[in-house]
């Protein structure tokens, strides 16, 4: 091994891997990343965005190639550079071998050799190799200035960012939000929360899940995504429509994405449950692999004259259908398979214009909306119960616009970004 790595190290760039301890003021960052840029990950396009506005030097390492049409507008606004780690090992063998070369320059290879080997032996998949192949990779071409490696979500980024954190010796961390939690399993977690040196995480349920697997929970901390409240200026809409002609006929939205955690199923029958008395439309915007079958049910409830299936759109053009709709609407439940939403973006983009919500009680939803104060809250899988608060915010223009205030209100006071990128910024020693 030793003549190996004395016959390469020469052509080999120097990184930067000795550094001992946590710097004192760290402004280098390697962000790694499922996938960049993405229309339904705004929520971390804004805090890159906040990051770098705060003094961080961010490099944004992609384990996907980007597959959206569009792009939002804050997207724009970062100046990091992107580099696309190979999304298929063998069309990239050049770097999948320099990287493999600059490992075996490490001594800590044997240490990366034997958790890699460990972690095979508990999940012997082709997605597995990969993460090894794009770690390796990573490793090798790391700007040589970085000083910490920082991880969106904690299962393939996160196991990316722990290879080459073994290899390079760099500190990393992670944030976490729902999917990659609650699909992970627990063997994994709890060494991933063993290696690195802080997590964040957008709920209290999930922090408390995470604490109970850490063998240091004080390195999990709670801190919500937050959003940029300058991007919804604009006074909030005043509500009139109650649903009692079709002139008025009261104008509900949902955005989000066609997949089962999302509860668009429970939300179709909630809607086919209304009274016939009350007149009204349904606005659905995103994309996702259930949207054929919920267009099929739709139509066996008698259903389809009713809806507006309006696909992905640009930021701009959903912020145009926020300001036109009259409630929002999220029955969200937790999969089969344990994939749940967190704090969804969205509720928070309605409440920042002030729609008025109806949504679930399950993972951090109950912690942004509380029930007949900023919102209403149901339980998640309950047909007739979100088929009523539909119905009670539908004919009453008033508590919509009382519950629309209380959101905005909400929004400003604790979930802006301004709020919670601060505490992560120190969390990096900044």
């Amino acid at each position: 091994m030793r003549y190996v790595q004395m016959a390469v190290r020469h052509v080999i760039p120097n990184i930067n891997t000795e550094q001992a301890g946590v710097p004192r003021a760290v402004k280098r960052v390697a962000v790694v990343l499922k996938g960049y840029p993405r229309l339904s990950e705004t929520f971390i396009a804004q805090e890159l965005l906040a990051l770098e506005e705060a003094g961080l030097d961010l490099v944004l390492y992609s384990l996907r190639s980007p597959t959206d049409h569009e792009i939002h507008p804050v997207h724009a606004r970062i100046r990091a550079p992107v580099v696309y780690l190979p999304e298929y090992l063998y069309r990239h063998p050049l770097r999948v071998l320099s990287g493999l070369l600059a490992a075996l320059c490490t001594r800590r290879v044997v240490r990366f050799v034997r958790v890699f080997l460990r972690d095979l032996a508990r999940d012997m998949s082709a997605n597995r190799v990969r993460r090894l192949g794009q770690a390796m990779v990573l490793y090798r071409e790391i700007a040589s200035d970085r000083e910490w490696i920082y991880a969106h979500f904690l299962h393939t980024p996160s196991s990316v960012a722990r290879y080459c954190s073994i290899l390079s010796g760099l500190p990393w961390s992670c944030s976490a939000h729902a999917k990659d939690i609650w699909t992970t399993p627990k063997w994994e977690i709890r060494e991933k929360l063993d290696d690195l040196r802080w997590l964040v995480t957008c709920t209290s349920a999930n922090r408390d899940y995470l604490a109970g697997l850490a063998r240091d929970p004080g390195r999990i901390r709670l801190l919500y995504h937050g959003l940029d409240l300058d991007r919804f200026p604009g006074p909030l809409r005043n509500h009139v429509n109650d649903g009692s002609t079709p002139v008025s006929a009261v104008r509900i939205l949902s955005v989000g994405r066609a997949v089962p955690k999302k509860g668009y199923d429970v939300l179709l029958e909630a809607l086919a449950g209304l009274p016939g008395n009350l007149h009204w439309t349904f606005v659905h915007v995103g994309a996702g692999p259930l949207l054929e079958d919920l267009k099929r049910q739709a139509a066996a409830l008698n259903l389809d004259g009713r809806i507006d299936w309006q696909g992905p759109l640009s930021f701009d053009l959903v912020l145009e259908q926020y300001r036109r709709s009259d409630l929002f609407a999220l029955a969200s439940r937790v999969h089969s398979d344990g994939d749940r939403d967190g704090l969804p973006n969205v509720l928070m983009e309605a409440m920042a214009q002030g729609v008025p919500c109806v949504s679930t009680d399950i993972s951090g939803i109950p912690e942004l909306l509380r029930h007949d104060f900023n919102g209403l809250i149901v339980e998640s899988g309950n047909v007739k119960a979100l088929s009523e608060a539909i119905c009670r915010l539908g004919r009453n223009p008033a508590l919509r616009n009382s519950l629309g205030r209380e959101g905005r209100r909400s929004m400003e006071e604790q979930f802006s970004l301004e709020q919670n990128v601060r505490p992560l910024v120190e969390n990096f020693g900044g």
